[in-house]
């Protein structure tokens, strides 16, 4: 008898609020949405449950997913491992740490152990070089190297921009390395998969590299994205073996689509669509047979090999996405992605959000979120704002809004506010802006500096007296961040983060917007002290009228991420909505 293929997957129970994940034989039923149907309504009953996250909640009181850290007094060192996707390699990582900072530990760097011969035992890759990354995949006799070192092939440091490159499994140093792909001023590397017959790259946009392998030597397949600012990222890909790579599109006016494309027959097909229900618009869509689905008629159709058709359904038709660049102060285009509906919205009289983040190089998620459509649908602009510090075009955007260059997040976000309102998408006196965590500070500075544009702003697990935490080495944080944000033991570091710590720099006596903010009592990432600190200062120093709605909320059982269930999710964005329409009403 032949193995049988076990088939995993996750739902929501009735009335639960977090996931249960099972598996259990896909030889049951030939159609696989079936066996998870049957499984839903009982009818099933091979199945095994893996993981309940109902009964973690339970016991503890909320799901929050730890991260690793270094303990206060700094007796043990984090680490992490990997498997290649051969499998025959295990790499030991350990880099959580600056050796600048702190001496006395010994941090070494990347270490690879044979799992199909652990005589051999553990062998040094590099050492830790400070902003220096290696991801290495080993395949057929070499280790695949994407790395950020200045040059491949010598101990440096970071050149902010991907290579890939290669070594001989017998020759396994960092000094051995071999260029495949250098960055250029086309193409940008962000993430490599490898599979036993396959290597797939994503890259920033098309075009070729250097002279060592132009792009279109490689024989690619780009794969067709659809418009309106979609995103895609890696779905579960665990076999080396397999020719089919899984991935996610998304966009702000489409739904998640996982889609399995067959790298060696390109050809894709779409294995699955959040579907969307009470989508509120007036059109009725009818064909020869009756109604149609609203995702048939605003299916994309997408043509693949030998004449085939697959869809993925958006909604571009109902809400409208466009990204623009606005000019900063120093010349700098600034992307920024906005969203309305194409019925509801009023040009110049519309209430608007914007959000930024602007820290740690990452992107701002701007995937489908079906909570939005309340607000699209009652005239509301939502925007995103992808300031400096954030993820961008290449490595030097974050480096551009980081550090001593913190202050050009700040004036980004700034110039996007007031492009909204020129541009006449948001009513001068009707803008709102939210920020979570580090994207707390970005919105808490730019209302320091420019209170008169904002009318709300929602600050969650709020990073906002930045000299005093930053002070504090015996935070979780502390010493990681002082590469994002600057060290104010340096005096110009401190000088520097001064001019922007949105606790230090409230202004006197002025009117301020109302404000929403969050903490978590059990955020070990945060201290909840400095939302309930900054709400005091607040009302203290500014306009008494304006400042009596600046409203502090405080999770008591919550984490960084709050507490995660679907229903305590849904209450956390009516309570928010609320609050915004209280203030800033409807179009």
């Amino acid at each position: 008898m032949g193995l049988k293929s076990m088939l995993y997957y996750q739902y929501i129970p009735e009335g639960k609020e977090f996931p249960v994940l099972c598996r259990k034989l896909a030889a049951e039923s030939k159609v696989w949405m079936k066996t998870v149907s049957n499984y839903v309504i009982g009818s099933s009953k091979a199945e095994q449950i893996l993981l309940d996250w109902n009964e973690i909640a339970e016991k503890y009181g909320y799901v929050h997913v730890g991260t690793c850290r270094v303990s206060p007094d700094h007796n043990y060192l984090a680490y992490t491992i990997d498997i290649t996707g051969s499998e025959q390699f295990v790499l030991q990582i350990k880099d959580l740490q600056n050796d600048s900072v702190l001496p006395t530990l010994r941090v070494e760097g990347v270490y690879v152990i044979n799992a199909t011969n652990l005589q051999t035992g553990i062998q040094r890759f590099c050492k830790r070089v400070s902003g220096v990354q290696y991801f290495l995949e080993h395949h057929h006799g070499f280790f695949y190297v994407l790395t950020n070192s200045c040059n491949v092939g010598e101990e440096s440091h970071s050149s902010g921009e991907y290579y890939l490159a290669r070594c001989p499994v017998e020759k396994l140093q960092s000094t051995c390395l071999q260029n495949i792909i250098e960055p250029s001023g086309d193409m940008f590397i962000q993430d490599m998969d490898m599979f036993n017959e396959h290597l797939v790259l994503f890259l920033n946009k098309e075009g070729s590299s250097s002279e060592q392998v132009k792009i279109d030597e490689l024989n690619p397949w780009f794969f067709p994205l659809p418009s309106d600012m979609c995103a895609i990222a890696p779905g579960s890909n665990h076999d080396f073996t397999r020719s089919v790579y899984r991935a996610v599109v998304s966009s702000p006016v489409m739904p998640d689509v996982i889609v399995d494309y067959d790298m060696s027959r390109r050809t894709f097909s779409v294995i699955h669509q959040e579907e969307v229900i009470n989508v509120s618009h007036n059109t009725k869509y009818h064909s020869n047979n009756g109604e149609t689905s609203r995702n048939e008629l605003l299916g994309i159709p997408l043509k693949k090999e030998r004449n085939e058709v697959q869809r993925w359904s958006d909604f571009a038709e109902i809400y409208s996405c466009k990204e623009k660049e606005v000019i900063s102060h120093d010349g700098v285009r600034i992307p920024i992605t906005i969203l309305f509906s194409r019925k509801a919205h009023k040009k110049g009289q519309s209430p608007g959000l914007l959000h930024g983040y602007g820290a740690y190089g990452e992107v701002l998620d701007k995937s489908w979120c079906g909570d939005r459509l309340s607000l699209l649908d009652h005239g509301w602009v939502i925007a995103f704002a992808d300031v400096r510090g954030g993820g961008g075009p290449d490595p030097s955007w974050h480096k551009s809004g980081s550090g001593m260059s913190k202050l050009n997040s700040v004036s980004d976000f700034v110039s996007c506010s007031k492009y909204l309102v020129s541009e006449g998408y948001v009513h001068q006196h009707r803008l709102g802006a939210v920020g979570v965590s580090a994207g707390s500070l970005l919105v808490a500075a730019a209302i320091n500096m420019h209170p008169e544009l904002f009318q709300a702003a929602i600050l969650k697990v709020p990073f906002l007296d930045v000299c005093s935490s930053l002070l504090d080495p015996t935070l979780p944080l502390t010493v990681l961040d002082y590469e994002e944000f600057g060290n104010p033991q340096l005096q110009a570091h401190f000088e520097y983060i001064l001019k922007y710590s949105p606790y230090d720099n409230i202004p006197e006596g002025v009117c301020c917007p109302a404000m929403l903010v969050k903490a978590s009592l059990n955020d070990s990432r945060v201290g909840v002290w400095e939302a309930a600190k900054y709400v005091a200062k607040i009302r203290d120093k500014t306009c008494t009228r304006c400042s009596s709605s600046v409203i502090l909320q405080t999770n008591m059982n919550g984490g960084h991420f709050g507490e995660g269930g679907r229903f305590g999710q849904c209450e956390e964005a009516a309570h928010e909505y609320a609050f915004l329409m209280k203030v800033l009403g409807e179009s």
